[in-house]
C-alpha cells in the first residue's frame, strides 16, 4: 500500500518542477484533450462517454483516463485507466497508461470529479496540458488553470458547466 505523504510530497514537487507553460488558448484552436477521471457508476461512465463524442465531434483528439477504486468496475474496459496497485509505497505510478498520459501536451485536460482525489491530483501535477480544467473545489486551486463554479450538484451539470464555458473561449 502507498503512503500518503510520499504522494503528498511527490504532487507538491511535480507542481514545483514541472515547467510547463499554462494559459487558456481558444477552444476551437485546440486540437489535443484530455480527460482524468474516477470511476464511479456506469452513470458516470456513460456521461464521460458522451462527453468525449462531444469533443471529438468539435474536431478534438481525445484521450481518457480513468482511475478504478477498489470495489468499483471498470465498463467496458473502453478507457485505458490505473488502480490503487500501480502505486508504489514511494508514491510513484507503475502503470503505462499513466506515463502514456501525463506525457502528453493536451491543449485542455478536463478533471471530471467532483470530489478531489490525490492519486489524480498527482496525475494533474505530472501532467504536460497547458489548461487543466475542473470542478470548483479548494483543493483543486494549484491543479487547474480554469475552475467552474456549478450550482446544481449533479454530475451532469457539472460536465455541461465545463464545457459550455470552455467553448466560449476565444
Amino acid at each position: 500500500m502507498f503512503n500518503k505523504r510520499f504522494l503528498a510530497f511527490k504532487t507538491s514537487r511535480y507542481l514545483k518542477k514541472n515547467a510547463v507553460y499554462r494559459s487558456t488558448m481558444a477552444y476551437r484552436s485546440a486540437k489535443n484533450v484530455g480527460i482524468v477521471f474516477s470511476v464511479e457508476d456506469l452513470k458516470k461512465h456513460e456521461l464521460i462517454k458522451r462527453f468525449k463524442k462531444a469533443l471529438e465531434n468539435d474536431g478534438k483528439n481525445v484521450s481518457v483516463l480513468a482511475y478504478v477504486p477498489k470495489g468499483h468496475q471498470n465498463f467496458e474496459f473502453l478507457f485505458d485507466f490505473f488502480t490503487i496497485k500501480e502505486l508504489d509505497f514511494w508514491g510513484q505510478f507503475n502503470s503505462e497508461a499513466v506515463q502514456k498520459f501525463t506525457s502528453q501536451s493536451f491543449d485542455y485536460l478536463f478533471y471530471l470529479d467532483q470530489e478531489g482525489n490525490p492519486l489524480i491530483r498527482n496525475i494533474l501535477a505530472m501532467s504536460k496540458a497547458k489548461c487543466r480544467v475542473g470542478n470548483c473545489l479548494e483543493d483543486n486551486a494549484n491543479f487547474c488553470e480554469l475552475m467552474i463554479q456549478t450550482h446544481n450538484g449533479s454530475m451532469q451539470n457539472m460536465v455541461d458547466e465545463i464545457y459550455k464555458y470552455t467553448k466560449l473561449l476565444t
